[in-house]
C-alpha cells in the first residue's frame, strides 16, 4: 500500500507539475485552480508513505521519477527541446532512482 501512496503522490506531481504550465501565468483560472489540488494531493499522500520509508529514500524516488515523467511530458506534449545532453542528465537521475531502490532492498534484507 505504501508503494501505492508514492506512487500517488509521484503522479499526482506530474499532474501540478503540467497544470503549472498549462496555467500561463496564473491567466487560465481552470488549471491554476487544478495546480494548487494536483499538489494539495501529491504533498498529502507523500506525507502518509513517509510512515513506511525513509524520508531521503521517499524523496530521491518523488522526486526522481518526478523529474523523469514531466521532462517527457515536456518534451512530447510541449514539444521541449531534446538534446542528447538533456536525455543523459534524465538517464543518470533513473540510475540514481535505481541505485537508491536497490541500497533499500539490500538494507532490508539485512
Amino acid at each position: 500500500m505504501h508503494w501505492v501512496l508514492l506512487s500517488i503522490g509521484i503522479l499526482t506531481e506530474l499532474g501540478g507539475s503540467t497544470c503549472m504550465k498549462l496555467s500561463n501565468g496564473f491567466t487560465n483560472l481552470y488549471a491554476s485552480v487544478l495546480t494548487f489540488v494536483f499538489w494539495g494531493i501529491s504533498f498529502s499522500v507523500f506525507i502518509f508513505a513517509l510512515k513506511h520509508f525513509d524520508l531521503s529514500f521517499a524523496y530521491a524516488i518523488w522526486a526522481g521519477l518526478g523529474i523523469l515523467l514531466v521532462s517527457i511530458m515536456g518534451m512530447t506534449y510541449f514539444k521541449e527541446p531534446v538534446s542528447m545532453l538533456k536525455i543523459i542528465s534524465i538517464f543518470i537521475i533513473v540510475i540514481g532512482v535505481v541505485l537508491l531502490n536497490m541500497s533499500e532492498f539490500i538494507q532490508n534484507q539485512s
